[in-house]
């Protein structure tokens, strides 16, 4: 399973310094999106400064979404902090705790005289970035979707269906087994496993992820214990492997 990055799930927007208002003013865009992904916010971009003569919007790629928030914060330290900074929701946390850092985006759209409905969001997303005190804290920007990939080559040389791809983790334990025996060191590898191995196979079973205390007390419902059941196969040695790590 690897991850098609909008990117992960829901990223967000912070700013960290008000713009003033003059001629051509640049505000500095950082942001993680890599490939085609970045092309588009280029073009965001492009369009935005095209509309208008007041401001310029530079965006620039910073990395991965950690190297991103990393290069952003030292760079607040250092008293050079981009105008806008595109963080992935895994980093909310931070960004909240980092009061002095950011200024919340409901309060940034106030000082600007701008309409915003945050009502406007799916509210699990606008729940996510929003302060206890009711203020959104971040601009819900993209998301990202869980794509499983295989290798239909592979798949033929191992004696099974390359135009049938696994539907169930049992499935892909089998496969894994056979692709394994044909001479793959490392059958399967994924990545940002909680979410692509929990959260988003309970979306997809419409039952909850965590309950009791956020999970404290009882974190996986009935099919999040049969999933970690499938997974049991894969603590054979070579069998699986995160991304970016290397299979035993």
């Amino acid at each position: 399973m690897k991850i098609r990055l909008s990117a992960l799930t829901f990223a967000a927007f912070a700013l960290v310094t008000p713009i003033a208002s003059q001629a051509q003013t640049e505000v500095q865009w950082w942001h993680a999106m890599s490939g085609p992904l970045g092309e588009w916010v280029n073009d965001l971009a492009k369009d935005f400064n095209a509309s208008q003569k007041d401001y310029k919007v530079v965006p620039t790629f910073k990395g991965t979404y950690g190297e991103t928030m990393t290069a952003a914060m030292a760079a607040y330290r250092a008293g050079n902090a981009p105008d806008i900074l595109q963080v992935y929701e895994v980093g909310t946390a931070t960004m909240m705790a980092a009061k002095a850092a950011i200024k919340p985006v409901g309060e940034i759209m106030t000082m600007g005289g701008a309409k915003f409905d945050s009502k406007a969001y799916i509210p699990a997303v606008a729940g996510y970035y929003t302060a206890p005190n009711g203020q959104m804290l971040s601009l819900p920007f993209n998301s990202s979707t869980t794509v499983f990939y295989y290798n239909k080559d592979a798949f033929k040389a191992a004696g099974l269906d390359p135009n049938k791809a696994p539907t169930t983790w049992p499935e892909v334990v089998l496969a894994a087994a056979k692709l394994k025996a044909s001479g793959h060191k490392c059958p399967f590898t994924t990545s940002w496993m909680s979410w692509t191995q929990l959260e988003s196979f309970s979306t997809w079973h419409n039952t909850l992820f965590a309950t009791q205390n956020n999970g404290f007390r009882r974190p996986l419902g009935p099919p999040g214990f049969r999933l970690a059941t499938a997974h049991s196969p894969f603590r054979e040695p070579g069998q699986h492997g995160q991304a970016g790590t290397v299979c035993l």
